[in-house]
């Protein structure tokens, strides 16, 4: 007798699906940033999440995001991914002093350019932690019910997710390749946790964003 196949596998299925996609799209395309961001992403990363919540699970989308729009829930998660996000900052800002006596500030955005840098860093959080966090971490908490597994399995795949980003990227290439792979992995670890821990996709998003623009920033 055929084994059922699991929501859980139904949905890494889907997943794998939207690397592959992303993976072509990534290597045969070379477009700008922002239409990666603004309209690439959004259509494969989230239009077929959002397709799957409400036509094969059928259920509320926003519920099954974990996407609150109670003000009082908006603020408090709010404060604190900023409280998070300034803390993040110091520490990285401690390390560099640490290890090289100086702190050197990027080369700030002018005019319309720092806009920009605060849009992209938004719709890029918001598309990935949809898909990472509110889909595929959600899905397989809620079959295992384990903090730690979950976790770990969903930042493997958002590691995996980025490796088209990467390795497409001419700036980013040897030791600093290396360095953003292990970012990558801490910052879904510590998105992981704050998501089932808030249960709340706001924070997430916000983290995610911060990180996207102080990146942005180095490669002014």
């Amino acid at each position: 007798m055929k084994e059922k196949t699991t929501p859980t596998q139904k949905a890494l299925n889907l997943w794998a699906i939207i690397l592959i996609i992303w993976s072509v799209y990534r290597s045969f395309l070379k477009m700008p940033e922002w239409f990666d961001e603004l309209v690439a992403k959004p259509l494969v990363f989230v239009l077929p999440v959002f397709y799957y919540i409400v036509k094969i699970d059928k259920k509320p989308l926003l519920s099954s995001l974990l996407i609150n729009l109670k003000p009082k829930k908006l603020v408090s998660d709010f404060l604190y991914s900023l409280v998070l996000a300034v803390m993040f900052l110091g520490a990285a800002a401690l390390a560099l002093y640490l290890r090289f006596k100086n702190i050197s500030l990027p080369i700030l955005p002018q005019g319309n350019q720092i806009f920009l840098i605060v849009i992209l860093a938004i719709a890029t959080g918001i598309t990935e932690e949809i898909l990472s966090r509110g889909f595929v971490l959600k899905k397989l908490y809620d079959e295992s019910k384990n903090y730690f597994s979950s976790i770990f399995i969903s930042s493997i795949l958002f590691f995996i997710l980025h490796i088209p980003i990467l390795f497409a990227n001419a700036k980013i290439t040897g030791n600093l390749l290396l360095a953003f792979m292990a970012t990558d992995m801490v910052l879904s670890i510590i998105n992981g946790y704050l998501f089932l821990e808030r249960k709340s996709l706001l924070p997430p998003i916000l983290i995610h964003a911060f990180y996207n623009i102080m990146v942005s920033l180095l490669f002014l």
